[in-house]
């Protein structure tokens, strides 16, 4: 597969729930996390802010299991279909998406998960 990846060396990489289609979080992947997660089986980033790669759950235990990779048709963006453990956003809300616009007004759709 040729994907391609912007000038840092980076594609967006969209984590959906496989079994909701809930869209849980983006980031950012580059060849080597591409790898480490097809080897694997379990979700790996590049963390920009820490300027290196990043295991998805390592430290929190809310992983994600690989179930399919995909990619769009000008090859740069991919979608990640995965098996969340536990909420997939670091403010512990399931998903990353937990701001709306309804009605003119900012609103905040859900609540972090208890641990």
């Amino acid at each position: 597969m040729e994907l391609v990846f912007n000038e840092a060396g980076l594609i967006p990489a969209i984590a959906q729930a496989h079994d909701s289609g809930e869209v849980l979080m983006l980031a950012w992947m580059n060849q080597e996390a591409i790898d480490k997660t097809l080897a694997t089986g379990e979700v790996h980033y590049y963390s920009r802010s820490r300027g290196e790669l990043w295991h998805k759950g390592a430290t929190s235990g809310h992983t994600q299991k690989l179930i399919e990779l995909r990619y769009d048709c000008d090859k740069d963006a991919i979608l990640l279909l995965i098996d969340q453990t536990g909420p997939a956003c670091h403010t512990h809300r399931r998903s990353c998406f937990y701001h709306a616009l309804r009605g003119g007004k900012e609103v905040i759709i859900s609540d972090p998960q208890a641990d």
